[in-house]
């Protein structure tokens, strides 16, 4: 009771002394800080792990990269069970339902849950990333914070938005991708409303982990490598490549999800995943974990050590061998990294992405430097530009992308081979892959927000909001006469629903269908309701049609009104009035 009287109070001093505009700003900041805080110890706590592994000379010995991967995902199942008893959702498109469905609400839960079994999941070879699940934390955090202070659903919305920014922002002391990962993403406006928040939340959270880890940064290159025209082709070339490789990246994950959906239990999965990584690890280490170190030594030439110790060693001098290695990494790593989320694993895909593209850039301009050609292009270059190109594929984030490599590298000196890669890779996707692996789902259930505001108001839009219920029911077998009694008289609508003894619709009546004849009272006994009902011209399905299915149908039947079903039972009906009378209030909403 007290704590709500001191928030009453803060509340109240709020509304007061500080505008909503200054009250975002210094929320924004403090969504930032703590991002920072966030990114900083699931990195930390990941690390204290695999530290403790190699401590204990567990990496050293091949044939536990069988074992270790089972272990973190058994110990993420405990957790599940025990601990959360709840399936932990996938980070990304978790908040994208959230925002068109929940209006931005997320659980507490979701704060700490990412950062226990996203370390034990990566810490012990699961091949995922660290981000989605930093972001997912921070998501939280800002959502309940929200909630904490009577945020309206838009501003929310924007404070995940600079939660996802400030995490990503942290982890890669990137602000300026950060900021437009959110707009891609996020579908956030880019206005001066929304991008000053977003600013602010970048620098606060690069500012937090600069405090803490200084100026340790997760790549440590610089270019030195100027762009050459006569690279443009083989950039073009790497384009193609990339975007093909992300159009694999999808598919593959699909399939692999499907495959795992066959399996009745967890723990099957559990088992059955364990192995299969921990196979993918013994012959290709740098599978192991998010594979940062793996990207690092490519872009600093030492492609030895980027591949660790394998059984395939002592050929490792024929440089085919270490293309083929490396064609290996580029192909499994979306393997691994599905297999572990599909086995229970948790974590994210952003990583997993850069690895594919860096292990395909530089393939490429190796076979390019060893094919005897008068052509030398940097490898260096090509493993950042690869990366690129996989982010803009798999994500359909271009410009995230671009100002990503651009940023960790400290300068735009590629950022016209950027460009092209990058071009390249996201038409190629964009046409043959409609939606991501964050979206596709979310597309196909009818809850994606994008920038088409339209579509975007629909949305939000709730079904549940515009049916109604006040239609008095009548039964087929029903006489004219108790229609007359019972029903029409009673009613202020000119609309009648037919119902079976189950409830299921079986037809509806008009009132101008029984206009002529309802003063006929020789009719009233010998003539039932089933006589005068018809079929609608459609049905709306409560539990399969999207808000834009429903706007639809109206604009295909012409109806006035439409029936509401649930498996063949009666729930009510829509009125195309009311419909667009709430869409135009929740486009007001926004738009304001």
């Amino acid at each position: 009771m007290a704590n709500n009287t001191l928030l009453a109070r803060v509340l109240l001093w709020r509304y007061k002394y500080i505008s909503h505009k200054n009250f975002v700003f210094l929320l924004s900041m403090l969504i930032g800080l703590l991002a920072g805080l966030v990114s900083v110890t699931i990195k930390n706590i990941t690390y204290s792990i695999e530290w403790l592994l190699e401590q204990s000379i567990i990496l050293s010995k091949e044939y536990l990269y069988f074992i270790l991967p089972t272990i973190g995902l058994f110990l993420v199942y405990l957790f599940v069970r025990y601990v959360s008893k709840k399936p932990i959702e996938h980070a990304i498109p978790s908040i994208l339902f959230s925002l068109s469905k929940k209006s931005g609400l997320l659980n507490r839960n979701k704060i700490y849950y990412p950062l226990i079994t996203a370390p034990l999941t990566v810490g012990f070879g699961g091949s995922v990333g660290l981000l989605g699940p930093a972001i997912a934390s921070a998501s939280a955090i800002s959502s309940n914070i929200g909630q904490l202070f009577h945020i309206d659903r838009k501003t929310r919305t924007l404070l995940i938005g600079c939660a996802s920014a400030g995490a990503i922002a942290s982890i890669f002391k990137s602000p300026i991708a950060a900021i437009i990962f959110a707009i891609e993403v996020f579908s956030l406006d880019l206005t001066f409303a929304s991008l000053l928040p977003l600013l602010i939340a970048s620098v606060s959270s690069v500012l937090t982990s600069y405090f803490f880890v200084g100026d340790d940064t997760i790549f440590n290159f610089t270019v030195s490598d100027k762009f050459a025209i006569n690279d443009t082709l083989f950039y073009i070339v790497l384009g193609i490549g990339t975007g093909i490789a992300s159009i694999y990246f999808s598919k593959i994950y699909f399939a692999i999800i499907k495959f795992f959906n066959r399996f009745n239990t967890k723990r099957k999965k559990l088992l059955f995943g364990g192995l299969v990584i921990g196979v993918m690890l013994y012959f290709i280490p740098p599978l192991y974990g998010e594979g940062f170190g793996f990207i690092n030594d490519l872009m600093a030439g030492n492609h030895l050590d980027a591949l660790g110790k394998t059984p395939f060693d002592s050929y490792l001098d024929n440089i085919w061998v270490v293309i083929a290695l490396l064609i290996g990494i580029t192909i499994f790593k979306a393997v691994a990294m599905t297999t572990t989320l599909a086995a229970g694993g948790v974590g994210g895909i952003i990583i997993p992405t850069l690895v594919m593209g860096s292990a395909l850039g530089n393939v490429v301009a190796k076979i390019i430097n060893n094919l005897g050609l008068d052509f030398q292009v940097s490898e260096a270059n090509f493993t950042l530009v690869g990366m690129a190109g996989l982010i803009a594929g798999v994500l359909h984030a271009p410009l995230t992308a671009i100002f990503l490599i651009a940023e960790i590298t400290g300068g735009y000196e590629l950022f016209i081979p950027l460009m092209i890669t990058v071009s390249m890779s996201f038409i190629i996707t964009k046409n043959a892959v409609e939606h991501t692996i964050y979206t596709k789902e979310l597309a196909e259930k009818g809850a994606l927000l994008t920038h088409n505001k339209d579509q975007s108001v629909l949305t939000l839009m709730s079904l549940d909001s515009v049916i109604e219920k006040d239609f008095i029911v009548l039964h087929p077998e029903m006489s004219l006469g108790d229609m007359l009694k019972n029903g029409v008289s009673k009613s202020s609508r000119n609309l009648f629903p037919v119902v079976d003894e189950s409830h299921v619709l079986v037809g509806i009546i008009l009132l101008d269908d029984i206009r002529t004849v309802m003063f006929d009272q020789s009719l009233y006994e010998t003539t039932s309701v089933q006589t005068f009902m018809s079929n609608p011209p459609e049905f709306i399905d409560y539990e399969n049609d999207s808000m834009k299915q429903v706007m639809k149908k109206f604009q295909t039947s012409g109806a006035w009104n439409l029936p509401v079903i649930k498996q063949g039972t009666y729930l009510g009906f829509v009125s195309k009035s009311k419909l667009l009378t709430a869409y135009r209030r929740e486009l007001i909403n926004f738009t304001s």
